[in-house]
């Protein structure tokens, strides 16, 4: 094998948005900054979480209104 191929493997802290941090191995450098960790993931937690990614969901509800299809209906006649 061919000697000093392999990028170095560092020792990195995660840090989750939810404020639970912890510490692993990779070979990025520096911090890791995560929006979903096993600390608060729904599934380890067994509780749902809406995680909004650049305002869709608003995005959404203007496109296409809070109501529901038979609502508008009613509205237009």
């Amino acid at each position: 094998m061919k000697a000093a191929i392999h990028p170095s493997y560092n020792e990195v802290r995660v840090h989750c948005a939810c404020g639970s941090t912890f510490s692993t191995r990779s070979t990025h450098k520096g911090d890791i900054h995560v929006e979903i960790c096993s600390s608060c993931h729904p599934f380890f937690t067994g509780k749902q979480k809406l995680v909004d990614t650049a305002g869709r969901v608003e995005r959404f509800r203007r496109k296409y209104g809070s109501g529901t299809g038979a609502k508008a209906a009613a509205e237009k006649k």
